[in-house]
């Protein structure tokens, strides 16, 4: 059997007998020659033809003949003297032309077709960015002492004190679908010290924002012994270049095609404690959010722009925030215990990053608990594992879809989530 070739490989083969198999890209048919781009995982490929064909657009081609140098031709070759067989004919046209450097269409288009539409080199290219990022985030944390964790997506107990649940019906029994890990990746700090996962996760929040989804994709990372929250920062730090380093290798072509440098990651993320980010915004910006707890998207905006502007840094951490405003697992600061021992990770003037150090003793979820109004008997799955001893510790979770959106500049969150939920859209 004569072996495939990728398209991109085709310049490797000159002067050989080779099989390209793909989808009819594109076809232009000439007076005395006709042409089909191929396109398949690698790239296009040219193939010449003495008279033409009538397989239409995204027709499933396998094509056996013989690489012939042709500067013009994609990558410098093509195939000539070809034998095409119909592995699958499109039935229906795409909702645009694939074969067109920019995409002619709107994002309700794209996301209403996007099995097909998603074959577009441009709206493929995110998609290549973030399987990067996330082999990046493995191999960071891999090299660093961590164990891969997959842990249920069905769970008893809402994470985040019982807001913004999707619930279900479990064999007759209420259920929820998981806000996070965050309950399991902290009872495994008790049995592998260092753990991280990478898997889906489900906010029912009604926003029907440019910034906001359903269900999104969540790397977590939980470590123990760590001294403060500072430690889970040096070890995201270390994840997101490890992210930024992985793009910028795996997706190369990705990254030129859409015109995208990855921006450096500091040696350390230069960091503002809350308290001084508001002052700093009184001071500037015509605004008094002191007394506010929590900040404003223009907020973070304008403290991104004062990071780059300051401190060369398209990062920034914001540490400290209120404990009101943060989940009753968080390590109070015990110097100024109103605030926390929690960060927030601004990437270009937006959140991408929550983290921070946990309780871990058991009598101080008790209390936790109970000066929430919460009842500790409602979590008690989820303490037994800091009744028998549990190290301090603390972690991080980045949203994928946003780290993707944030680095190739996209307007909406959408454009790199793979078929998007919503508050409108259930499929596909």
């Amino acid at each position: 059997m004569i072996h495939r070739v990728l398209a991109a490989d085709l310049p490797r083969h000159v002067g050989r007998h080779v099989r390209l198999a793909g989808w009819l890209h594109r076809r232009r048919d000439l007076k005395s020659v006709s042409f089909l781009v191929i396109r398949d995982r690698s790239g296009l490929a040219q193939v010449v033809l003495s008279q033409p064909v009538p397989y239409p657009e995204e027709t499933v081609l396998q094509i056996s003949g013989t690489v012939v140098a042709n500067p013009q031709a994609p990558g410098g070759a093509e195939l000539t003297g070809p034998a095409i067989e119909v592995l699958a004919e499109a039935v229906e046209p795409p909702p645009f032309d694939l074969y067109r450097p920019t995409v002619p269409a709107t994002l309700p288009t794209i996301l209403d077709h996007a099995p097909v539409a998603l074959r577009h080199p441009r709206l493929r290219a995110p998609f290549e960015i973030a399987a990067a990022g996330v082999a990046g985030f493995r191999a960071a944390l891999d090299g660093l002492g961590f164990v891969e964790s997959q842990t249920p997506k069905i769970v008893g107990t809402a994470t985040e004190s019982g807001a913004n649940v999707f619930g279900i019906d479990y064999f007759g029994h209420p259920a929820f679908l998981a806000q996070s890990p965050q309950f399991f990746k902290q009872a495994l700090v008790g049995v592998f010290e260092r753990v991280y996962e990478v898997g889906p996760v489900f906010r029912a929040e009604p926003h029907d924002t440019a910034r906001h989804l359903a269900q999104y994709t969540s790397l977590d990372a939980e470590l123990g012994f760590v001294r403060d929250h500072r430690d889970v920062m040096a070890v995201l730090r270390e994840a997101l270049a490890g992210m930024h380093a992985a793009a910028a290798e795996r997706a190369a072509g990705a990254l030129e095609l859409l015109g995208i440098e990855p921006p450096e990651v500091p040696g350390e993320i230069p960091a503002i404690h809350f308290a001084d980010a508001q002052e700093l915004l009184a001071r500037h910006t015509g605004e008094d959010p002191r007394g506010e707890p929590d900040l404003a998207p223009a907020h973070e905006r304008w403290l991104g722009e004062w990071a780059l502007r300051e401190h060369g840094s398209e990062f920034l951490f914001v540490t400290g925030y209120p404990m009101v405003k943060r989940p009753f697992y968080t390590h109070p600061d015990p110097e100024r215990p109103e605030f926390s021992r929690s960060f927030d990770l601004l990437f270009r003037g937006l959140e991408l990053v929550t983290g921070g150090q946990r309780l871990h003793r058991h009598a101080d979820y008790l209390a936790a608990l109970t000066a929430r109004g919460e009842d500790p008997q409602a979590y008690a799955g989820y303490l037994a594992a800091f009744a028998h001893g549990m190290p301090p510790h603390g972690g991080f979770a980045i949203g994928l879809e946003r780290w993707t959106s944030r680095l190739t500049g996209t307007a909406n969150i959408r454009q790199t989530t793979l078929f998007p939920r919503d508050l409108h859209r259930l499929t596909p």
